[in-house]
């Protein structure tokens, strides 16, 4: 009996040294502590540390749109201890840049998204516009006249829009903005006629009454904003959905990737974690396999280059 116990205490000793050997997983992010990203991140983190039975610290690396962060995370070394918090921005910055210090698919292995999250059109609670069709119908009677905000152009915001002028047929003046609240602001103060941008950014004015929301850009209404119709009803076949997912730096081994994938799956289930992601403006949506989840991501890259192109915007 004494024997058996010494062993297991051996055993026990013996993983716990092996485990105080192991380095703490580094999950990067590119964007400002306490903005959207690095709260994902954070959730993550926690969720997977508790997980995996170690430690994972949220590291932002930010600059150039999430692109610092992603030429780390590429250049890593691919064992399982370096990860990226990608976002919806990864597949705009393959769209308007000629070229990046690493290849937005190719480069990484893709593990799960996270979560989705669609866009909302609005307008100033005050302006006379009370539904999409109002301002397709002002927008065609006088074309450039009607205008729209983004935090810049090539951003997320600004490509959202010149789709929507495409697939609508109209001509709206777009406003850049260098980020920050103004954008939102001057479409409250009735400065700018429309604002593209996403749920969790305008879900507060929406719900506050500053905002009127015209339509989501998702393929049906979404539970973020009951009652707001889908853009696709006025603009068939519009969508528009950022989103974030889990990558890590190419030549994973195949049995770190499965591994990590089925924690990160497990992660996205608790219901904790759930209500914690949703609490910032996104659905959950972990994907069903590596696959899948490169497959998306290609998918966005591609629709962001057509965008591009259809509207000949100049490549940075």
């Amino acid at each position: 009996m004494i024997r058996t116990k010494l062993l297991m205490l051996a055993a026990i000793l013996l993983a716990a040294r092996v485990h105080a050997a192991e380095p703490p997983i580094t999950l990067l992010q590119g964007f400002g502590p306490g903005g959207n990203s690095d709260t994902i991140a954070r959730i993550v983190a926690q969720g997977l540390g508790k997980e995996l039975g170690r430690t994972v610290v949220v590291d932002a690396k930010t600059g150039a749109g999430g692109n610092i962060a992603s030429a780390t995370a590429a250049k890593a070394k691919p064992d399982g201890n370096t990860l990226i918090l990608m976002t919806g921005g990864h597949a705009v910055s393959a769209a308007v840049y000629r070229t990046l210090p690493f290849h937005p698919v190719d480069d990484f292995e893709w593990l799960t998204t996270v979560t989705r999250f669609p866009f909302v059109i609005a307008t100033s609670s005050q302006s006379p516009y009370q539904s999409l069709p109002d301002v397709l119908a002002a927008a065609r009677a006088a074309p450039g006249q009607l205008s729209f905000s983004s935090v810049g152009i090539g951003s997320t915001q600004h490509l959202a829009g010149e789709l929507f002028q495409s697939m609508a047929g109209v001509r709206l003046n777009h406003i850049p903005y260098r980020g920050g609240g103004a954008p939102v602001q001057d479409v409250i103060a009735g400065r700018v006629d429309l604002l593209f941008d996403s749920v969790t950014v305008a879900r507060t004015q929406v719900e506050g009454g500053r905002l009127r929301a015209l339509g989501v850009t998702s393929p049906g209404a979404t539970p973020l904003l009951p009652g707001v119709p889908p853009v696709s009803k006025s603009v068939p076949g519009f969508e528009v959905i950022s989103w974030t997912a889990v990558a890590a730096p190419r030549g994973l081994a195949p049995e770190v990737s499965e591994h990590l994938r089925g924690a990160l799956a497990k992660v996205l289930r608790s219901p904790d974690v759930v209500r914690q992601l949703e609490g910032t403006g996104g659905e959950v949506a972990a994907s069903a396999d590596g696959a899948a989840t490169r497959a998306f991501v290609e998918s966005q890259v591609a629709k962001w280059k057509r965008v591009v192109n259809d509207a000949r915007i100049e490549q940075q």
